[in-house]
């Protein structure tokens, strides 16, 4: 008898758990995956990437993360300049035509105040694949003009991208290189719950 109890106790956690949890769908008008790095040591050049796809479960009540694994389609790189972003495509720096998804699956989340988390997992590009952290602002639930359940966050993370096989770069007369290190990614979400 106790036993079945138990497994009815049980039972209704998970049941609950399910209930808070909630999968969520991108608003692609409403959501971004971009990236900096700085250009002749000086400027920061900022892109993006037009094609992309997440599955996000988060759980409103601990409000904290389930799973966020998300696909981004490398030659949708974006830059504002076809001539740059052909050569971002080519076997100089993503090799698109035989690398042509990044992916990122999150392994943990650590919730560290009410709008603020991290989140580690692993980012894959190139075949070449490295454990990376995101610091995740949560940018709060609202209801929408139709009534659906609405999520906000920005998650933002620094790499080195020789890390992932992008080593393109060309010297400069006066010293440094063309082409920064560091790769600043900041993705932008909007979801609406399912």
């Amino acid at each position: 008898m106790n036993k079945v109890l138990g497994i009815l106790g049980s039972l209704c956690v998970v049941g609950t758990m399910a209930l808070n949890a909630s999968v969520h769908k991108l608003d692609f008008a409403h959501s971004n995956v971009g990236f900096s790095i700085k250009h002749l040591m000086i400027s920061n050049v900022k892109g993006n990437f037009k094609t992309y796809e997440a599955a996000i479960d988060f759980d409103y009540k601990t409000k904290s993360f389930n799973t966020f694994n998300a696909t981004v389609d490398l030659a949708s790189v974006n830059t504002q300049n076809e001539k740059r972003d052909k050569h971002l495509r080519s076997k100089d720096f993503f090799q698109a035509n035989m690398y042509p998804k990044m992916t990122f699956k999150m392994a943990e989340y650590k919730k560290m105040s009410d709008n603020h988390g991290v989140m580690t997992g692993e980012l894959k590009i190139k075949n070449i694949s490295k454990v990376v952290q995101f610091d995740v602002e949560d940018l709060g639930v609202i209801k929408d003009f139709k009534g659906n359940n609405r999520v906000g966050f920005t998650l933002v993370s620094k790499i080195n991208r020789a890390d992932f096989g992008l080593t393109w770069n060309k010297a400069l007369e006066f010293g440094g290189f063309a082409v920064g290190e560091k790769v600043k990614i900041t993705i932008d979400v909007e979801a609406i719950e399912k």
